[in-house]
């Protein structure tokens, strides 16, 4: 095990590596519960996603373990599970036969762009200081997204300021909703504020907040998992850990309904019928396009933000490997990983797979080597069978882990030259807009379009990447297609 690998060599061990596993399971694992929910919601049967995320989840990890021996996860994307249903289903009005078909196209494009390098070159296309800053962006993003799910925000809106309530828009006379409220979006006024802890949910989230920070900062080995663990049982007295076993989703049920959307990509409701309006083959086109660039970004985002961080990706010997042809590198094996996932995952039955940035969260736990991988590979495995049990963590219990893992990974953000207004706006527009509009992609975008206004104005515009160029006017098209659907 030691010698396939490369434990030693990575500094790093067996139990570690285990641990690292456990907690990059543990922080993930609500995908589990979410993706059928929201993907539900197309019509697609939720025993049959469930089963669905499970198998492509365990593929594209395998992968990433066995072949690439990186720590990473894979799993449908958060983000692009909600641009499946919301956008491309409800809004753009395809079935999600054809919203299948859609992810199956955007695999083969990810596939091909990684054979041909062109995602490896956008990694060294990317600037240093803006790679440092989509790495702290991701931290900030990672930290927000936990304090949200440890419920310590709360977000306050006035009727003038909402915009829509169950996808269509608000109107102030309306007093009743037959179906109740599912959904409610806000414009800019929303304001935010930190919550008045008088639940046990909150105070248990503090707790856990308070032991993995001590934990963290003694260095206990396995830091995090231990915090998660230990809030969980903290939470039985406090009735916020609840032991009783769900059974809303079984594995009898979720083989039977698997039949329904297994290989459904290809059926005439999906493949068959998706360019048979031609008006519509601009459309279907631009939203492979959409999905691409998310999925892309998502996980290099990932990359950049976490391997060279922490020398996975950027050790004296990684780096001359990756000037080399073929898959050599750590970073091309990891891509290619990436790139099969989301075609696995379209065969089966649900929406995008993309490298998880709650792999960080192992990473922080030490963990260096694709061990890491397989043993949330087999995790995911066991909890076909064994689901019900993953109800019992709380979502208290693991948003401390989260907040932790965000705050070490901005320390790249002491690397960046801020009194440089050159480099500070661009890195700013990348940090902020990933974090606070809750997607990783936009962030990239964000970054990457103002850092070319910033070199057009300075009349360095000979500077810029080609491929920055490429990439920021296919980010520009996507917004503007998005705009006027």
């Amino acid at each position: 095990m030691d010698k396939f690998f490369k434990l030693k060599e990575s500094g790093t061990t067996v139990g570690t590596e285990v641990a690292a596993g456990v907690t990059t399971f543990f922080a993930m694992s609500y995908i589990l519960f979410v993706n059928p929910t929201i993907l539900g919601q197309t019509g697609m049967p939720q025993q049959a996603v469930f089963l669905a995320t499970i198998i492509a989840s365990v593929v594209g990890t395998l992968v990433m373990g066995l072949f690439a021996n990186v720590p990473y996860a894979l799993a449908p994307g958060m983000g692009l599970n909600a641009f499946f249903t919301y956008t491309v289903v409800m809004g753009l009005g395809f079935s999600w036969q054809q919203a299948l078909a859609l992810v199956f196209f955007c695999g083969i494009i990810n596939i091909i762009i990684t054979a041909t390098k062109i995602r490896k070159m956008l990694i060294s296309a990317i600037p240093i200081n803006l790679q440092l800053a989509i790495s702290g962006g991701i931290g900030a993003f990672i930290a927000y997204v936990g304090l949200k799910n440890a419920n310590f925000l709360q977000f306050t809106s006035d009727a003038s300021n909402i915009v829509s309530i169950n996808g269509k828009a608000f109107d102030a006379t309306q007093k009743a909703f037959g179906q109740g409220v599912s959904s409610v979006v806000t414009g800019g006024g929303i304001v935010p504020a930190l919550q008045v802890f008088n639940s046990p949910s909150l105070v248990l989230a503090l707790i856990g907040l308070v032991i993995t920070v001590i934990f963290k900062v003694r260095k206990v080995p396995g830091a995090l998992l231990i915090g998660i663990l230990t809030t969980t049982i903290i939470g039985i007295p406090m009735g916020v850990t609840n032991l009783h076993l769900a059974s809303g989703f079984s594995f009898g049920a979720s083989v039977h309904q698997l039949g329904t959307t297994f290989l459904a990509a290809f059926s005439h409701e999906g493949m068959g019928s998706l360019f048979a309006e031609h008006n519509r083959v601009i459309l279907v086109l631009m939203t492979i396009l959409s999905f691409s660039l998310s999925d892309t970004f998502d996980s290099l985002g990932t990359f950049i933000g976490t391997g060279r961080q922490t020398g996975i990706f950027s050790g004296k010997r990684e780096l001359e490997l990756e000037s080399q042809p073929g898959f050599k590198s750590k970073l091309d094996k990891a891509l290619f990983a990436d790139s099969i996932a989301t075609g696995v995952g379209s065969i089966f039955g649900t929406s995008n797979l993309t490298t998880y940035v709650e792999s960080s969260a192992g990473i922080g736990a030490g963990g260096r080597t694709g061990l890491t991988s397989v043993v949330v590979a087999v995790l995911f495995l066991a909890s076909s069978l064994a689901s019900p049990l993953l109800s019992i963590i709380p979502t208290a219990a693991i948003a401390p882990s989260l907040i932790l893992v965000g705050i070490m990974m901005m320390s790249s953000f002491s690397k960046i030259p801020w009194h440089d207004l050159n480099e500070a706006i661009p890195a700013f527009m990348t940090t902020f807009v990933m974090a606070f509009a809750y997607n990783i992609t936009y962030g990239i975008a964000a970054g990457f379009i103002f850092y070319c206004i910033v070199k057009v104005v300075l009349g360095k515009a000979k500077d810029v990447h080609p491929l920055i160029w490429i990439v920021s006017i296919l980010f520009v098209i996507n917004f503007t297609v998005l705009a006027l659907v």
